[in-house]
């Protein structure tokens, strides 16, 4: 009970209006707001906010809560839309979702009505089922029956709204990576637009655009077609691309696509004549033009500076491989500032990633990325390494495939392993990289991955994982796109455990982890009992605890913390190893 004081002291807030006269009206009374948002006309406000009973199971954003319509003058409550208890007993599995209002929100087409999702499939996912959701409206003044406005075989995935008499409404399915698109006329007719697997990256046919419109934001449409934007994915590298979508007969007029050798990113239409852009080189930093969409002509908006000068030369380049089964891979490889391949020779390595689940070879086979982006550097990634000497292999595709009725984790390990062979083969294959001397590192599923590798093959001299799980049976109802539960396929919850298989990891591991980790599937505890099992087993392993941070870090003496354990755990135990053996001595030490 005294937790649940504190909780609700310190999330206890109060809603106010501000004039731009600086005059503070306040508005209702103090609450556990989650949320609120204002009607178009700008009479009402939709308040989301939180009550008791707490739950114990379930963070504070599934406590109960109601779904309030409240004057924007005063805050008195105008129309209640629901009042939903603790979301805590979701059916398992992919697809699952809880029953009532959800997804509540207003329609940017009109002045003030309601709009929002509901189950009407019980919420299983694993139910068969010929419709899953339906779409609700209610107009301002919220009296009488909600009008059912599209119904959705699969579960919703965004409303998009217009001024020209209709929406557009989309679903999608992780059983078979569905994502489908309704068009929803005024009439209530209901007509499909788009069918395609989200996985497949080529075909992506990306969003609708939006503008400035009578009552909101809405989609940005010219003679009955919508404009789109996308990523622009192709073998080459993405492209992002603007086109006008016809939605009756399926054309598609392209208006904008990224010119080589920049990489220009759309941001907003300007009028029906010029678009906002985002654009980058790989020595050219982020700056914003406006494009001439009918002359071509780019107008500079912002120039800023290179915020790293002094790394303008590091070497940047796209490059693409294959495993041994014939799937296509690829990645992204750095090389330091005035390296010379055949003065220096091979360099060692670091190579970056996080696996990722497909349903198909060909979509697994698809480039990501582009060689034209501004070489960034994050302190969460590896990139900063190439200042240490390293050849970074970064963003290294981890697919893994399980077609049909197979599932991808049934293979994870030896996809893993194939994978992993591949991009250390594709480094050494140009003569860059010292394949004796080369680290796997990842966050969260990277880490588990890092871990996994380590276990099972020999390919690595260490590995650094940070904020992983390590214990598949600690995340018992699924993690990642597996659907089954740990009761369902034990088998393979055991065989992908690091844990399970700590008495194989026979090179030096580095841990990193925040004491406050809240994520659910990455608790502390995790690092903690892996470590132990690592040195209990005679494991070169060391644990690196991180006060107060949370699944990413952020504080600045945590971050240089963990670029110095990262940066000395390298250098000890890959840059010098001897050949043949795994280096176990050194500054940092295994404790």
């Amino acid at each position: 009970p005294h937790d649940e004081d504190v909780f609700e002291h310190f999330a206890t807030s109060q809603l106010a209006r501000v004039g731009l006269d600086g005059a503070v009206t306040l508005l209702a009374d103090p609450n556990i707001y989650m949320g609120f948002t204002p009607s178009p006309d700008g009479r009402y406000l939709l308040v989301n906010t939180i009550h008791r009973p707490f739950s114990y199971l379930v963070p504070a954003s599934r406590f109960p809560s109601y779904a309030d319509v409240v004057d924007a003058s005063d805050g008195s409550l105008i129309h209640r839309l629901a009042d939903k208890p603790a979301i805590e007993n979701v059916p398992t599995g992919f697809g699952s979702t809880y029953l009532g209002v959800r997804s509540q929100g207003w329609r940017q087409d009109e002045s003030a009505t309601l709009a929002w999702v509901e189950a009407i499939d019980g919420g299983d996912g694993k139910v068969e089922a010929d419709a899953r959701d339906a779409m609700f409206q209610l107009a301002a003044p919220f009296h009488g029956t909600p009008e059912r406005i599209a119904t959705l075989k699969y579960r919703y995935a965004g409303a998009y709204w217009s001024d020209d008499g209709f929406f557009l409404v989309q679903e999608r399915w992780v059983q078979n990576r569905a994502r489908r698109m309704y068009r929803v006329d005024e009439d209530g007719n209901q007509s499909l637009v788009l069918d395609v697997s989200y996985e497949d990256r080529y075909a992506d046919p990306g969003s609708p655009m939006f503008t400035k419109g009578a009552h909101g934001y809405v989609m940005a449409t010219s003679g009955g077609s919508v404009y789109f934007s996308g990523a622009g994915a192709s073998a080459d590298g993405q492209r992002p691309f603007v086109q006008l979508r016809n939605l009756s007969d399926g054309s598609v007029e392209e208006v904008f696509r990224s010119r080589d050798p920049r990489y220009e990113s759309p941001i907003d239409l300007v009028g029906d004549s010029q678009l906002l852009i985002r654009t980058e080189a790989v020595d050219d930093p982020p700056n914003y033009a406006l494009v001439n969409l009918r002359s071509g002509e780019t107008t500079a908006v912002t120039d800023f500076p290179h915020p790293y000068p002094d790394l303008r030369d590091v070497h940047k380049e796209l490059i693409t491989y294959e495993r041994k089964d014939g799937v296509k891979l690829s990645a992204t490889l750095y090389l330091p500032p005035g390296y010379d391949r055949d003065r220096d020779g091979p360099l060692p390595a670091l190579v970056w990633a996080y696996p990722r689940e497909f349903k198909s070879a060909a979509a697994a086979s698809q480039t990501s990325g582009s060689p034209f982006r501004f070489t960034s550097v994050s302190a969460s990634g590896a990139v900063p390494f190439v200042t240490r000497g390293y050849a970074v292999i970064n963003n290294a595709a981890m697919p893994v495939i399980g077609e049909g009725d197979a599932q991808p984790n049934d293979s994870f390990v030896e996809q893993l392993v194939m994978n992993a062979e591949a991009a250390i083969d594709a480094g050494a294959s140009r003569g860059v990289v010292d394949p004796e001397r080369v680290a796997i590192a990842g966050h969260s599923y990277g880490a588990f991955m890092t871990a996994n590798l380590l276990a099972h093959s020999d390919l690595f001299r260490a590995g650094i994982a940070r904020s992983g799980a390590y214990n598949r049976s600690l995340t018992p109802f699924g993690f990642q796109a597996e659907p089954r539960t740990f009761w369902e396929a034990p088998e393979t919850y055991f065989a992908m455990s690091p844990f399970m298989n700590a008495n194989h990891v026979d090179e030096p591991i580095l841990l990193i982890h925040g004491m406050a980790d809240n994520n659910s599937g990455t608790f502390p505890v995790q690092s903690e009992r892996f470590y132990h099992a690592l040195k209990g087993l005679g494991g070169t392993a060391r644990l690196v605890m991180l006060p107060h941070e949370s699944h990413g870090y952020r504080a600045r003496e945590s971050v240089m913390h963990m670029l110095w354990e990262t940066s000395n755990w390298l250098d000890n135990h890959v840059r010098d190893a001897v050949p043949g053996r795994v280096s176990v001595d050194g500054p940092v030490g295994d404790g």
